[in-house]
């Protein structure tokens, strides 16, 4: 899978001392997989819904995440892992997606 090589080269651009390529590549594996998981909800030889597949574009992780589905998934991250809420809280904010303090 894409996003898990992406991820394993975020891992050893961290480990080399270079984190904001590793930063980068770790953003690049997780809109990889978000990606994966709306083209998955396709069947095959179907038409995906068309403004899914629109939604679907963009480079924002927050749209994807909605797009994806995920959004409640999201908002328990963000109301029960701090740490997890101060790296992604300001995205979430932008487009609707709640998540206490």
């Amino acid at each position: 899978m894409l996003s898990a090589v992406r991820l394993k080269e975020a891992k050893a651009l961290l480990n080399a001392g270079l984190p904001d390529g590793a930063y980068y590549l770790a953003g690049y594996a997780v809109e990889c997989a978000l990606k994966a998981w709306i083209a998955k909800s396709t069947l095959r030889y179907d038409f995906p819904d068309k403004q899914r597949a629109t939604k679907s574009y963009p480079h924002n992780l927050t749209q994807l995440v909605l797009a994806a589905k995920l959004d409640s998934e999201l908002s328990v991250l963000l109301n029960t892992d701090s740490l997890f809420r101060v790296q992604f809280g300001d995205q979430s904010s932008s487009v609707g997606v709640s998540g206490g303090v």
